[in-house]
């Protein structure tokens, strides 16, 4: 009987094949017949079990360990978030405090303390901000020192000022501010 190319026969010696399937498959012999033992049924199911459990409790724990890392991210996203909006609700309170006694009273009588605290959260910007949110910061704090350096204001230039929109100085850092929430990217 001939096998496949590239079988050997008992002698060793390797046989061609003629084609004859029935012939090939004659050359196998059932394990009855030849004693020799194979793998138990039962041994298989029971490893393929095994490796099925184990497969699946890794997927588990990577799955986890994955909606851990998503969740984390979005909690740190969340926090340094909110610790910008509080910063920059902080900021926009202090310079209304310090532009409200630039107005009314002249550099003799400056608030230096709301001064000094005005630019500490400028600097605190500085390491959280945009470049544009700091520089749009920087600008309220120089329009501030000026507006110390002008004649106090009447009631009547306070209005003329309100009805001209000149009194609100934080407009473009509230717009700056806003584009930086707009642009940051979410961590989903």
């Amino acid at each position: 009987m001939r096998g496949l190319p590239g079988d050997a026969d008992s002698a060793g010696t390797l046989q061609t094949w003629d084609g004859n399937l029935y012939d090939y498959a004659s050359n196998f012999r059932t394990v009855a017949e030849t004693g020799d033992e194979f793998m138990n049924p039962s041994v298989i199911s029971a490893l393929a079990a095994l490796g099925g459990a184990a497969i699946g409790g890794f997927m588990t724990v990577v799955a986890s360990w994955l909606a851990q890392q998503r969740q984390a991210r979005a909690q740190l996203f969340t926090h340094d978030k909110l610790r910008r909006q509080d910063l920059y609700k902080e900021f926009i309170e202090e310079a209304s405090k310090c532009y409200t006694d630039a107005l009314l009273h002249d550099m003799t009588k400056a608030d230096l303390s709301g001064l000094v605290v005005l630019y500490s959260k400028v600097n605190r910007m500085r390491v959280l901000s945009s470049p544009k949110v700091v520089a749009s910061a920087e600008s309220v704090g120089r329009k501030i020192l000026d507006t110390y350096l002008e004649p106090d204001r009447t009631f009547l230039e306070l209005r003329e000022m309100v009805n001209s929109g000149t009194i609100d100085i934080l407009q473009e850092f509230g717009e700056r501010c806003r584009e930086e929430f707009e642009t940051i990217p979410e961590p989903f």
